[in-house]
């Protein structure tokens, strides 16, 4: 199907990995009700989110995973099996509604360049976030924000992206090396590489209530968690778009600032940022630097 002739939801795939996410499907069944394509990836949630979401997403395509597999090779999983023209990839804890989703494909046909259109996130309150920059490793971005209409950037965060899906020909989806975070960093450093655009679209908005996708049994496991894997990722990234031996300085220097920071850390009230600590020491150190990974 050409770009040109696209013309209404049937032509995007909402892609949706969840991991104990069960909590943000009543309001995606809502807001997607009007969507024929959606897809719904699991990574072995224990708090009943596949039966939710065919609960509240009755229509949709559930692929219930037997352990959590990561964000980027979940992705991966349905975005190999997407026929229409578009996808867009949606984090459970963000709202977006069908007339935004088709705005977005409108800026996507105007700019038949672009493998990647994103909307303008917003926090809770409304307020803009800053979902997207320039590739952090060439320059720092500088100036306002963009306003008065879509502009080509060089990285936008993956809570939310339209994906035009044979614009990927040539670099893949995400790389399965990452665990969790850093994958859309390193999909965007690719696309970029590659001269494929990536656009936001500022007119277009979508809320994200930014870590409220995961609920488990035990939030302070889930902070460790997300420490950990946060390490992990930013060293593989160091590793793979910089260099081997960067990634090995800083992991040494991310162990020396863990182990200074974290007494004074467990000195304040905050059991949820003492976990995240312990999670990123425990990370660091388990990193293993593997030759294949040098740029």
């Amino acid at each position: 199907m050409s770009d040109q002739t696209v013309h209404d939801l049937n032509d995007v795939t909402i892609i949706i990995v969840t991991y104990n996410s069960a909590h943000c499907l009543p309001e995606l069944g809502r807001s997607l009700a009007q969507c024929p394509h959606i897809m719904v990836v699991d990574n072995g949630s224990d708090d009943g989110c596949a039966d939710a979401a065919r609960q509240h997403l009755p229509d949709s395509k559930i692929i219930a995973l037997p352990k959590n597999l990561g964000f980027g090779a979940a992705n991966n999983l349905a975005l190999h099996q997407v026929t229409t023209t578009f996808s867009l990839l949606l984090n459970p804890d963000c709202e977006i509604t069908p007339a935004s989703i088709l705005a977005l494909m409108h800026t996507a046909i105007a700019h038949p360049q672009a493998a990647i259109i994103a909307p303008q996130l917003l926090h809770s309150d409304n307020s803009p976030d800053t979902n997207y920059r320039w590739p952090h490793l060439l320059w720092k971005s500088k100036g306002p924000a963009a306003t008065h209409g879509p502009a080509c950037v060089g990285f936008v965060c993956g809570a939310t992206m339209l994906f035009r899906i044979k614009a990927f020909d040539v670099v893949g989806f995400f790389d399965e090396g990452f665990f969790l975070y850093y994958e859309d960093d390193d999909l965007c450093l690719r696309l970029f590489k590659a001269k494929r655009a990536m656009i936001i679209d500022p007119a277009v908005t979508a809320v994200h209530r930014s870590r409220g996708s995961v609920k488990g049994k035990s939030p302070l496991k889930s902070e460790y968690v997300r420490g950990y894997h946060h390490a992990q990722s930013k060293l593989f990234f160091t590793a793979k778009h910089i260099h081997l031996e960067k990634a090995i300085s800083k992991r040494k220097k991310l162990i020396f600032q863990t182990c200074l920071a974290l007494p004074l850390r467990m000195l304040l009230p905050s059991p949820r940022l003492v976990a995240r600590m312990v999670g990123r020491l425990r990370g660091v150190i388990d990193w293993k630097p593997h030759e294949n990974q040098n740029s």
